[in-house]
């Protein structure tokens, strides 16, 4: 199965704010946005994506994103979320009704294409199904088969609640790079020990992280 990704960004300044006491104001929108494209090149490697939709607003991370091979979505419901997710998905199923549709995170840095592929493989097994992520409270990916709504409900605790609207939980081993994503100080650094890609490599440097592991420069192995 061939699948749509529709990948939420808010806009840059706004981004990543429980980061501020490892990234400031200056740094912290460029090390968003390397997240997102970051997130977005691995995506678009993997041999289950058809394409990528971006919705956001920010018209810097559109530029970029789309320069990658992104589509860009405007956010226009404006209200939130799970509410940019569902208009993202709604765009994907105007232009092409029988999508198979996934929601993920922007801010997978570490991201490697072989595990999303089988995330995905995985979720084509199911109606809806979802990945929760590496704090096991959260999700990081959830995806709806054609014909089913995506229902997203991303958030604090999003776990419970796409678990109790009916979707799968996907169980699987080997696949930390799609569980990992980066909300705080801790969060980066357990990416960085993963290996992230180029562009969080490069925008990580510029910080100043106590306990980085050795050897995180480079992207993540394919």
């Amino acid at each position: 199965m061939q699948w749509t990704l529709v990948i939420p960004l808010k806009a840059l300044a706004r981004a990543k704010s429980r980061l501020s006491d490892t990234a400031g104001d200056v740094l912290r929108p460029g090390l968003a946005l390397a997240f997102a494209q970051d997130t977005v090149a691995a995506s678009l490697a993997c041999a289950a994506v058809r394409d990528v939709a971006v919705v956001t607003d920010d018209s810097l991370a559109g530029r970029e994103l789309a320069s990658l091979g992104a589509r860009i979505v405007p956010d226009e419901p404006a209200g939130g979320l799970n509410a940019a997710l569902a208009h993202a998905a709604a765009v994907v199923r105007s232009r092409s009704p029988e999508s198979a549709v996934a929601a993920l995170n922007a801010d997978l840095p570490a991201l490697r294409h072989t595990e999303l592929e089988r995330v995905l493989d995985a979720a084509a097994e199911f109606p809806r199904a979802f990945l929760a992520d590496a704090a096991a409270i959260g999700t990081t990916l959830l995806a709806a088969a054609p014909g089913r709504e995506l229902l997203p409900s991303f958030g604090t605790a999003s776990r419970a609640r796409h678990r109790a609207s009916g979707a799968a939980e996907l169980d699987l081993e080997a696949v930390d790079s799609v569980r990992q994503d980066v909300d705080t100080g801790d969060d980066l650094r357990a990416a960085l020990a993963l290996g992230v890609g180029a562009r969080t490599a490069a925008a990580a440097a510029r910080l100043p992280i106590p306990g980085r592991p050795v050897g995180t420069a480079g992207p993540p192995a394919p």
